[in-house]
């Protein structure tokens, strides 16, 4: 039985598309998976399956100093101790099984 799709049209910076497709080939995933696993993970977690925030942090590399970068790292190390991320193999392996069984 074919699976009925639904298009979805979304306006990106050319060169964030460039990145990301380059991205995606290397790990053999289609750009049509990427985002069927994102709405799953929206649908599952009833929620954007990452953090979104306004804040005052500054939007690039070069805008911040060592020591706020050095800030934001430790920041991320002490989210990965406490277990607030998941391994990228293990959601993808989750994500794969449940795109085959349906």
């Amino acid at each position: 039985m074919a699976t009925k799709t639904a298009n979805v049209l979304a306006r990106v910076e050319p060169e964030v598309k460039k990145q990301a497709e380059e991205i995606m080939s290397q790990l053999g995933i289609p750009v049509s998976v990427v985002i069927n696993m994102l709405y799953k993970q929206i649908i599952i977690k009833k929620a954007i399956p990452f953090s979104l925030s306004l804040s005052s942090a500054p939007k690039a590399l070069d805008e911040i100093d060592a020591e706020a970068f050095a800030r934001i790292m430790e920041e991320g190390i002490k989210q990965a101790e406490n277990g607030e991320v998941e391994n990228a193999g293990d959601v993808f392996s989750a994500l794969r099984r449940e795109l085959e069984n349906g």
